[in-house]
């Protein structure tokens, strides 16, 4: 079996860490959850559940998401697939097994979770999500001939191939910019549908009109670079 990790960055998620936690499938390795400058009880929940704990004072999910890398990096031991998933336990963890799948058995480089309509429980995702999720794909499409519908944060992709795209986004524009390096790379990709529940607690990125409002800017941003790259 390929060795798993799974990332989640968290920021004051102490209600919902646990749960996330405990319903990721036994065939992951480990799971490494990266406290972004949390004020609650993240940490704490987060290792009594069994996670590895990482801590980033700097604020912002690529930031989290790089800390967590920077770690894996440093390990004697090879990773074969790496997992993105939120700590808000909007997602199904469960899922993960389908998730990786394509990997394991069809040898995908890279695959996203699509919250696909008829998949999403009622208000799990805001208005700016949806027509910010409909825009940038619709763009992707225009300028890549993308066949993504999603940028959806539940993701798996090879660990080399992450390694090639040199992530760099540091705050919201995580997601978008490793779907444009995908297709720049021409990786070979797949859209798998997952369930979508209300997250616990209130979101800091589509939950603040701040949030969905520069979130909004830094995709299209990636969006605008790559296409006149």
């Amino acid at each position: 079996m390929p060795n798993i990790k799974v990332i989640i960055p968290a920021y004051n998620e102490e209600g919902s860490i646990g749960l996330v936690i405990r319903d990721i499938p036994d065939l992951v390795n480990e799971i490494i959850v990266v406290s972004n400058n949390s004020t609650d009880h993240t940490e704490k929940v987060a290792s009594e559940a069994g996670a590895t704990v990482l801590t980033e004072s700097r604020k912002g999910y690529g930031y989290a998401c790089l800390k967590a890398m920077e770690y894996i990096s440093k390990q004697n031991e090879q990773t074969d697939i790496i997992v993105f998933l939120d700590g808000d336990y909007s997602d199904y963890p469960e899922e993960l097994t389908k998730i990786v799948e394509p990997i394991i058995k069809e040898d995908i480089d890279f695959v996203v979770g699509a919250r696909v309509k008829s998949f999403r429980e009622p208000g799990s995702m805001t208005f700016p999500q949806i027509f910010g999720n409909w825009l940038s794909t619709s763009l992707m499409r225009l300028f890549f001939r993308s066949k993504f519908t999603d940028l959806g944060p539940f993701r798996a992709i090879k660990y080399n191939k992450l390694l090639s795209l040199n992530m760099e986004d540091k705050t919201y524009g995580w997601t978008v910019e490793m779907q444009l390096k995908a297709l720049k790379q021409k990786l070979s990709y797949r859209e798998i549908p997952v369930q979508y529940r209300n997250r616990i607690g209130v979101s800091k990125v589509s939950g603040t009109v701040k949030g969905a409002i520069f979130a909004g800017i830094k995709i299209l941003g990636w969006i605008l670079k790559y296409s006149f790259k």
